[in-house]
């Protein structure tokens, strides 16, 4: 049986490749960015299709003919943007729904509606299950005779998957041939977590504003003379409350003055190299947005942008970009950030696969091994 997929919100292709890892041959994938079309087109075998959603939800029919006519298995994976539903992402008095992007579920409804592909999946933040329009969606899904994982299967932490963050998301499978599930996470034990270390200790080290001149990818962001001071006192694992312990209290940032800000520890910090990394976000290589000081005390600087797509499990040969003048540190950063981790992906098409195995074991049918 041939398994193909369509990927809409396709970014750098963390899901299709992951996909394609699997077994499933990915055939089009749909992002309105085109800053991901170069990653895309020399990483998936499939064709990237600049485009928002909206002219496809409008349109469900242009959908339908991306998938080829022989398929016997149509996949529409779909990962709307999480921004709507992050609590990273609100403005202070303004709601999920006051978000652009807030309506992607309701026009994926639509294309699912005129499509009717086999298998549904969607990845999003775990925040997505609270919301209206999220569960009108899956309403809608159940009411077409889609079968969806329970929600305990849905509920993903990264690191008992192999990806060496502290990444939770929400993975929504759904099938009209029947039950379908994620693959029970390889890792159970907390001891045997992927570290960073682990995942980036091999690379020489760099200094801050510094690209390695082998690994292109592996350039880290300069950092002012007061972040250096910063982290040249910053301990791995530690917080911005070393400083004050040092009597250092001239590099507490404003926030950390308030007494509302002092609960947020993260920025200015270095990460725990025996641990997993901290959720990979479109600010990784920024030292002030997060946890994402480099451990290694020899090495003051924040994650270079290559750091943040091996923790992402993106491969280390992954080919983000042509020239480096024409894509820069935030817009990559945005779409290593954004991505699905490719190792998620795989398991999301290992999970895929069982499950037609399991339907042409029930009903006698033969799945070819390709």
């Amino acid at each position: 049986m041939k398994i193909t997929a369509v990927d809409l919100f396709c970014g750098a292709g963390g899901l299709s490749y992951g996909l394609q890892e699997a077994g499933v041959t990915v055939f089009k994938g749909v992002d309105r960015d085109s800053d991901c079309r170069y990653a895309y087109n020399e990483n998936i075998d499939g064709e990237f299709v600049p485009s928002d959603i909206g002219p496809f939800a409008n349109n469900p029919e242009r959908v339908a003919r991306m998938f080829p006519w022989d398929s016997d298995i149509n996949v529409l994976a779909a990962c709307p943007p999480c921004q709507p539903y992050s609590t990273m992402s609100h403005e202070k008095g303004k709601s999920h729904q006051d978000h652009e992007k807030w309506g992607a579920f309701r026009d994926l409804k639509r294309i699912v509606d005129y499509v009717e592909p086999d298998v549904v999946v969607t990845e999003n933040v775990l925040q997505v299950r609270k919301d209206d329009v999220y569960s009108e969606f899956l309403d809608h899904l159940k009411s077409m005779g889609y079968h969806i994982n329970s929600d305990e299967n849905k509920k993903v932490y990264c690191p008992e998957y192999g990806i060496p963050q502290n990444r939770k998301r929400w993975v929504m499978m759904a099938s009209k041939r029947g039950p379908i599930s994620l693959p029970t996470p390889p890792i159970q034990d907390s001891s045997d977590y992927p570290t960073a270390k682990e995942a980036i200790d091999h690379l020489p080290a760099i200094e801050a504003g510094e690209a390695h001149p082998d690994l292109d990818v592996h350039r880290s962001r300069q950092l002012s003379e007061k972040n250096l001071e910063r982290i040249r006192h910053m301990e791995p694992g530690g917080d911005w409350r070393i400083w004050e312990e040092q009597g250092l209290e001239h590099l507490l940032a404003d926030c950390h003055k308030k007494a509302s800000g002092r609960t947020y520890t993260a920025p200015y910090s270095r990460m725990s190299p025996d641990e997993p990394a901290p959720t990979i976000t479109t600010q990784f290589y920024n030292y002030g947005s997060g946890r994402f000081g480099h451990y290694d005390t020899d090495q003051n600087r924040a994650l270079s942008i290559l750091e943040g797509a091996l923790l992402q499990t993106f491969p280390e040969d992954y080919a983000f970009y042509d020239d480096w003048d024409d894509i820069g540190v935030s817009n990559l950063g945005r779409l290593i950030g954004n991505a699905v981790p490719p190792r998620l992906g795989e398991y999301i098409g290992k999970g895929i696969l069982n499950h037609v195995d399991a339907a042409a074991t029930a009903t006698g049918t033969t799945v070819a091994d390709d």
